[in-house]
């Protein structure tokens, strides 16, 4: 609709486009396994929150901030900023070797995260055959450091493309370890806590969601779990049966969960800000 507020990325991003696929929820995953790996960064969100009995409310508030700047107005997304900024401002963390006090908004630790959910969800998403040309894929990263600065970044030091995307993680690799924090998380993933009787659905449909997401770890990620690396041929087969069996449910139906945000974009700009694969590159 004319005058329309499109919000930060807009109908003609590649971040409109592809945050619409369900794959991104896999990736999303994905996401956590690769970010435990970060003792400083993991060991903030643990002893702030009890992981366990949260770890699905924070899945979802990151969903909602991702579906938000994505699809929200300007001013929703740097709202949805600004309260992420407050609360990270507020929170800090032990160093239990050291006994240094940190907070958890240290630039660094927000690279790592921002660099973890980039990688995951543009991985995931091209592995499992959404398909998107290398210039797309480097404006996919380039278009993120928007959402870098949301929670506080200099988006001149968040990597702009795919290149620099991979020179951050060989950088950044040294300081990374599985360590009893990023264990606690592998666990939570596998045996995630719920009703009795939902435990035989937790076995038969959650448990190949968590392990096609840690399978889709780069191998270094899988060194430092200690479990042997599959091939990656297979997971990538993995990848696209899944997304083509998930895409095989109708948008509008998936589009239906809360928080509901793609639909209230549409309603907002009208039935052609739709986000849709076929169009990229137009």
């Amino acid at each position: 609709m004319t005058g329309a507020d499109p919000g930060l990325f807009g109908p003609g991003s590649v971040t409109w486009q592809a945050h619409g696929d369900p794959m991104m929820w896999i990736a999303g995953v994905r996401a956590l396994y690769l970010q435990a790996l970060h003792p400083r960064a993991v060991r903030g969100v643990m002893q702030n929150s009890d992981f366990r009995r949260d770890a699905w409310g924070r899945l979802m508030r990151t969903a909602n901030f991702v579906g938000t700047t994505t699809y929200g107005t300007t001013e929703a997304a740097e709202r949805a900023g600004a309260r992420v900024r407050k609360i990270h401002s507020m929170l800090t963390a032990t160093d239990p070797g050291t006994g240094e006090l940190y907070g958890v908004d240290e630039p660094g630790l927000l690279l790592w995260v921002h660099c973890a959910e980039i990688d995951s969800y543009l991985d995931v998403l091209r592995r499992s055959g959404f398909r998107l040309t290398d210039a797309e894929a480097d404006r996919y990263v380039g278009e993120h450091r928007q959402s870098a600065r949301l929670v506080g970044l200099d988006p001149a030091v968040v990597p702009a493309d795919r290149a620099e995307l991979a020179t951050y993680f060989e950088k950044v690799r040294p300081d990374l370890a599985a360590g009893p924090e990023a264990r606690a998380v592998d666990d939570f993933l596998l045996r995630p806590p719920t009703h009795p009787l939902l435990v035989p659905a937790r076995e038969v449909l959650w448990r190949r969601v968590a392990h096609l997401a840690y399978a889709s770890l780069p191998p270094y990620a899988h060194e430092l779990y200690g479990r042997p690396a599959p091939a990656p041929a297979t997971v990538t087969r993995q990848l696209r049966l899944t997304g083509l069996l998930l895409r095989r449910v109708p948008a509008r139906l998936r589009w239906q969960l809360p928080p509901k945000h793609i639909l209230r974009a549409m309603a907002r700009l009208g039935p052609d800000a739709r986000p849709a694969p076929y169009k990229l590159g137009r």
